[in-house]
């Protein structure tokens, strides 16, 4: 398994409008047949904070994932609502509570 970490920090003003547009994302990677996990978290601590943890089958999964338009349209968005890049880290899964 392959696992994505990605924080993203909203320009003030824009954390309503970032959240939707994450939000907006779940359904459409729910169909994508690689996906495994999809969960989109806001921060306790800073406002307009948000982090995605992903989880795919395998790198094939992953690739396909970036190459969906919806994903490509999102990541246009950004430069008008991120206050900075996003953190992203990849992790291969290597032990774990299966529940």
């Amino acid at each position: 398994m392959i696992v994505i970490n990605a924080i993203l920090e909203a320009k003030k003003g824009k954390e309503e409008e970032l959240e939707n547009l994450l939000r907006a994302m779940i359904p459409l990677v729910q169909e994508e047949d690689g996906a495994v996990l999809y969960t989109l978290h806001r921060s306790r601590n800073s406002v307009g904070k948000y982090m995605f943890y992903e989880k795919y089958k395998d790198q094939a999964a992953v690739d396909y994932h970036f190459s969906t338009h919806y994903f490509k349209d999102l990541i246009d968005k950004f430069s008008d609502l991120l206050e900075v890049e996003p953190i992203v880290d990849v992790f291969e899964e290597i032990d774990g509570i299966k529940v």
